[in-house]
C-alpha cells in the first residue's frame, strides 16, 4: 500500500461468511475501495441474494466444516490478495455452565470458528499473495468471560492463539484478527432494553453497526506492517 492511500484498486479479496452481517459489509466496503470481491457462504441461495445485493462482486459456496470443502473452495479461486473470515455457526446450546455442557457438542463447536478457519490458512497460503493478508473473527469473551459462557470463551480464545502462531508460522505473509463486541448484525433481535443493559457500561454505551466492524477488517487488510494482531471494536468495553 503507498503511504496514506486507503484502495484496495487491483486487489481480490475474499469474504468467506460474507452474505450477511459483518461480513457482508467487509465485502461491501472492499468493493467500493476498488477490490474485486468473492463472498462465500455454505448456502448457494444466501450467495445468490449477497451477489445481487453487491455489484460487480462474485461468489462461492463453501463448507467449513469440511475440508474437501474448502480444499474445492480454494483451489477453484484465482489468487487473491485478502481473505477474511466471518463465519460462525450460532447454536445457543454453546452457553451453558459447566455441569450442563454437552461435551458432544463441545467438540463439533470448534468446528466452524477455529478448525475451519485453521483449514482455509492451510490450503489458502498457496492462494495468498506473499504480501497479502488473513483475518479470522474472534469475540469479546475471549477477554471478558461472562457466566454460563466456558464453551464459547474458549473457543474465540482459540481463534486469537491461532492468530498469533499463524503470524510467525506465515511471515511474510500476514494474519490478524478481529475481536468484536456487541454489533448489530440480523442475528441480533432487536430489543432496545436488552441492547441498553448489555452496553449501558460501555464508554461509548451502543452496539456497533456491522459496517463500524467491517472498517477494522479492512484496515487490517492494508496496514502492511500489522501481523499477528487482534483489533477490538468494542466501544471501549476492555477498559472496563
Amino acid at each position: 500500500m503507498s503511504d496514506t492511500k486507503m484502495s484496495l484498486a487491483g486487489k481480490r479479496v475474499v469474504v468467506i461468511g460474507g452474505t450477511s452481517g459483518i461480513g457482508f459489509a467487509v465485502a461491501q466496503l472492499a468493493r467500493e475501495l476498488g477490490a474485486a470481491v468473492v463472498v462465500a457462504s455454505s448456502t448457494s441461495a444466501r450467495v445468490d441474494a449477497a451477489v445481487e445485493r453487491l455489484p460487480g462482486a462474485t461468489g462461492d459456496t463453501v463448507d467449513l466444516k469440511e475440508e474437501a470443502s474448502i480444499s474445492g473452495f480454494l483451489e477453484r479461486q484465482e489468487f487473491f490478495d485478502h481473505l477474511a473470515i466471518t463465519a460462525g455457526d450460532v447454536d445457543r446450546r454453546a452457553f451453558a455452565s459447566t455441569e450442563d455442557l454437552d461435551l458432544a457438542f463441545a467438540r463439533e463447536a470448534l468446528e466452524v470458528r477455529f478448525w475451519g478457519a485453521l483449514t482455509v490458512v492451510k490450503h489458502g497460503r498457496h492462494k495468498l499473495a506473499s504480501d497479502g493478508s488473513f483475518t479470522l473473527t474472534s469475540g469479546m469473551l475471549a477477554h471478558r468471560p461472562s457466566k454460563g459462557s466456558p464453551l464459547p470463551t474458549a473457543v474465540t480464545g482459540a481463534v486469537e492463539h491461532l492468530v498469533r502462531g499463524f503470524a510467525v508460522d506465515l511471515a511474510p505473509q500476514r494474519i490478524n484478527g478481529v475481536c468484536p463486541g456487541l454489533t448489530l448484525t440480523e442475528l441480533i433481535p432487536r430489543v432496545p432494553e436488552r441492547i441498553q443493559a448489555a452496553t449501558a457500561g460501555l464508554p461509548l454505551p451502543r452496539a456497533a453497526s456491522p459496517s463500524e466492524a467491517a472498517m477494522a477488517y479492512v484496515y487490517l487488510m492494508l496496514n502492511g506492517y500489522l501481523t499477528g494482531q487482534i483489533l477490538p471494536v468494542d466501544g471501549g468495553g476492555l477498559l472496563v
